[in-house]
């Protein structure tokens, strides 16, 4: 995709192998969360609810019934990656907040115009999105937006996403941010830390739409 895409594309496939956590949170002290992140909530609705969305699109996508259960299979992952996705938004939302930085409606909006005119029209942008990353119609605007996060975040930063040392820098920010929140989340979706080697943070084996590795083209979004 487009290079401003991939700038703003960050380790998931890191994510994906990463080594044992130093850090991993997780217990039953909050009935009906799928994660807890700071003074928000991620309910289990919630979570199951974006899954279906995607769900949705994935089978309204598809021409027949073998063509939407081959679109599941392939994203069998689905649920967590989502659930890494919604609370990496939070951190992403807190990390911003430590480095001062605003993004705007208006910065969003002229991001995905320059993506529709790339893609061809605005239904092409959502179709391609939900094929590559899983994102369906409805998120498309809040993927968006964390695309821009991160590239207003970097900038901050001064951390250049292309390299092995903007990525550290990135995701140095990123671990603070996710200890400063104490993410706690429902043990049945996995564990969430800070990798003592890399120091990248998340759910491990997890991907999101705009986390993606940097050192090299970097693997699409397969689940």
């Amino acid at each position: 995709m487009h290079r401003r895409r991939r700038t703003a594309l960050l380790l998931s496939a890191a994510i994906a192998a990463a080594a044992p956590l130093l850090t991993a949170c997780g217990s039953d002290a909050h009935p009906g969360a799928a994660a807890v992140v700071g003074d928000d909530r991620i309910t289990v609705a919630q979570l199951e609810n974006r899954v279906n969305e995607v769900r949705a699109a994935q089978r309204a996508a598809s021409k027949d019934d073998s063509q939407y259960q081959q679109a599941v299979a392939q994203t069998s992952a689905l649920t967590r990656n989502t659930l890494n996705g919604m609370v990496l938004e939070k951190v992403l939302d807190q990390a911003l907040k430590d480095a001062g930085v605003t993004v705007t409606r208006k910065e969003v909006q002229q991001y995905r115009s320059g993506l529709e005119t790339e893609a061809g029209g605005a239904e092409a942008l959502e179709a391609a999105y939900l094929q590559r990353y899983s994102v369906a119609p409805e998120q498309l605007d809040e993927s968006l937006r964390s695309d821009v996060e991160v590239q207003k975040l970097a900038a901050a930063l001064g951390a250049d996403l292309n390299s092995p040392q903007g990525g550290e820098v990135f995701w140095k920010a990123l671990s603070a941010a996710s200890e400063k929140l104490d993410v706690d989340l429902n043990p049945r979706y996995g564990s969430w830390g800070v990798d003592k080697t890399s120091g990248r943070v998340g759910l491990l084996e997890a991907k999101t739409p705009w986390v993606k590795e940097v050192t090299g083209a970097g693997s699409q979004q397969s689940a």
